[in-house]
């Protein structure tokens, strides 16, 4: 199995709940099990979007919200879920999360991306364009850029949600 990017609209009661749960279970079980419309797999497009947009010279504002969007690292502490024997992410980096805040910050900059525009910003030729963005960009089935618009659309789609519905986003790798 592969380690994909995860990501998860929760409400703050819901995680407080997961918290206090590992906290008080005797084998701290964090009964973490979000809502699965309420989680999206990004499989390994992160680093394929973030490397996309730099080299088509997106501004370090809008680079920034997509960073956070996908690695996360706000102010909320979820390390609880990255304790054996129920982590959430054995594989990858300890499990981070955004407040309602910082996501309807993250969703209202992902918004304004044009993404049609950092894809054309990327050269032609789609050997080449994954030949500078690297991290496995030659191998999305249906092509590169069909690859990176659908993961965008998705993020800034699942972001704009989260910020309307006022909940934070927990990001892993699993």
């Amino acid at each position: 199995m592969a380690v994909t990017q995860q990501l998860a609209r929760v409400t703050e009661p819901y995680l407080a709940a997961c918290r206090r749960s590992a906290r008080e279970s005797a084998d701290a079980n964090t009964c973490w099990d979000p809502p699965s419309r309420d989680c999206l797999d990004l499989d390994w497009a992160p680093a394929l979007l973030e490397r996309a947009a730099a080299l088509a010279g997106l501004d370090p504002l809008h680079l920034d919200a997509l960073r956070a969007a996908t690695d996360g690292g706000g102010s909320i502490d979820v390390g609880f879920l990255a304790e054996h024997p129920h982590a959430i992410a054995p594989f990858g980096p300890a499990p981070s999360a955004l407040s309602p805040q910082e996501v309807v910050g993250v969703a209202a900059r992902l918004a304004s991306i044009d993404m049609d525009a950092i894809l054309a910003g990327l050269p032609d030729d789609d050997v080449v364009a994954a030949g500078l963005i690297g991290h496995g960009a030659s191998g999305p089935a249906g092509g590169l850029r069909p690859y990176l618009l659908l993961h965008f659309e998705a993020l800034s789609t699942f972001f704009g949600t989260a910020a309307d519905r006022g909940l934070l986003v927990v990001a892993w790798w699993d």
